[in-house]
């Protein structure tokens, strides 16, 4: 017979399986899907539409390589599909392998250039690379073929957001929002740019209407709680980071918040509570370190707060007033070499904070390095004229130099700010007796001794 020794019935078994992990995946059950895809693939390995599927599912699951390895396989076994090519040169962009994205959208070009996705999804991959007006170039391209892709006027608007355009930006998810109304976060996308475009109340109305769609979206919640705090809104901010909890138990970020929130209403046991939760919860959680340090420093517990701090670098942290802060806190404790460290950072960060110049002066001065640490105040100064330590301090560096005038110019500033001040007060006697010894000096260097001697022997 011509189909002798053929088992119909395990593909018809794959078949169902497929169909199976279909169901599931509409239902959001991802790893059964998984599961069930796997099995169909076992009878079938070279059916490319299961490997897609497989693909996607991973893809739900934030399992961007492995997604990526099945969109390989389902493009060795059909080389030219645009969906497999498309979803693939998005998968590249999402782990950062932007040339392979590029080259894989280009090549979607070539096979047909009226295939719109691979423009509009080119838009996320120039975005991330900075090059915005590639991205431009793209969004026009994807407009000639479809003007009404609400995608493409969200990625565009991504693009203008990176650059700061948050007006622009808005108008695109405007008209995201009005081509699409149900898009996913499209309210809370113009949230965020209405906030940091200063326009509160806006910011306020979006994100109450994205949080009518979704009032489960812990992303949206949090970034709620913390425009909540910036606004001084303490109260509904908390409200809004227990509602986290609710939905999420022991969220570190949540714990996070809420223990500053604590801290900075006086409550430091509940906040040393909080801290201390979130470690547990997520050990590599940037933050509740620091501020446990902040709290040893009050209790004046040194050998806590360097171990803290020494902590605390380990994870990196990116924020330059943060490591600013870190750094004197090492400098309270006699940990110069620490302190220069978290300094640097600072500078590699934000090279215009005048704080970390201002901290490096005084590490500068603790090592005798006096034309080091005015050169530092110089720094400082160029950056706040009206930064009262560096003034102050300066010109204690300049009386020690020997620099009288530049130590009188310091000291006229920054009585001019603070006249009262009593460090201020002993400075300027200081620099008085040092210029009155300076001039008698230069006054009695005048008389030569020699002449006179030679005078009397004649």
């Amino acid at each position: 017979m011509l189909f002798e020794g053929t088992d119909f019935n395990s593909y018809d078994s794959a078949e169902s399986k497929a169909h199976e992990a279909f169901e599931l995946y509409e239902d959001g059950k991802m790893p059964q899907a998984l599961e069930e895809l796997d099995r169909a693939l076992e009878i079938n390995p070279a059916n490319s539409a299961w490997h897609f599927d497989k693909a996607l599912t991973l893809d739900a699951m934030n399992r961007f390589d492995d997604a990526i390895k099945e969109y390989e396989i389902a493009l060795q076994l059909n080389p030219h599909d645009l969906e497999i090519l498309n979803s693939l040169a998005i998968d590249y962009t999402r782990v950062g392998y932007y040339d392979r994205a590029i080259e894989t959208f280009e090549y979607i070009q070539e096979l047909d250039p009226q295939f719109e996705p691979c423009y509009c999804n080119r838009i996320i991959t120039y975005t991330e690379m900075g090059l915005h007006d590639l991205a431009e170039q793209m969004f026009y391209l994807a407009q000639q073929i479809n003007p009404y892709c609400p995608l493409c006027y969200y990625n565009i608007g991504n693009s203008l957001f990176a650059r700061g355009e948050y007006r622009k930006a808005i108008r695109c998810w405007q008209r995201t929002a009005e081509i699409e109304p149900s898009h996913p976060q499209i309210n809370y996308r113009i949230a965020q740019a209405h906030w940091l475009d200063g326009q509160h109340d806006h910011a306020r109305e979006h994100f109450l209407a994205e949080l009518r769609v979704s009032p489960g979206d812990v992303d949206v919640i949090l970034d709620f709680a913390q425009f909540l705090l910036e606004l001084g809104d303490t109260e509904s901010a908390k409200e809004k980071f227990n509602r986290i909890l609710e939905l999420k138990p022991g969220f570190p970020t949540a714990l996070l918040h809420l223990g500053e929130i604590a801290f900075d209403c006086g409550d430091y046991e509940q906040g040393v509570k909080l801290f201390n939760q979130a470690i547990q919860q997520d050990g590599k959680l940037r933050g509740p370190r620091y501020r446990l340090a902040q709290y040893a420093l009050k209790q004046g517990q040194e050998i806590k707060l360097k171990a803290y701090l020494i902590a605390e670098i380990k994870l990196d942290p990116e924020d330059a007033g943060t490591l600013v802060s870190m750094g004197s806190m090492f400098l309270a404790i006699g940990e110069t070499d620490l302190a220069t460290h978290c300094l640097l950072r600072a500078l590699d960060i934000d090279c215009t904070n005048p704080d970390a110049h201002y901290y490096l002066g005084l590490i500068s001065i603790e090592k005798g390095r006096f034309s080091e640490a005015a050169e530092f105040f110089r720094h400082t100064l160029d950056l706040n004229g009206e930064h009262f330590e560096a003034l102050r301090d300066s010109a204690y560096v300049y009386l020690m130099m020997g620099r009288f005038s530049s130590a009188t110019e310091s000291i006229t500033k920054v009585s001019s700010l603070s006249s009262d001040d009593p460090q201020v007060r002993s400075l300027q006697r200081s620099i008085r007796i040092a210029q009155a010894i300076e001039n008698v000096t230069a006054l009695l260097s005048r008389f030569c001794p020699w002449s006179f001697l030679r005078r009397l022997h004649r």
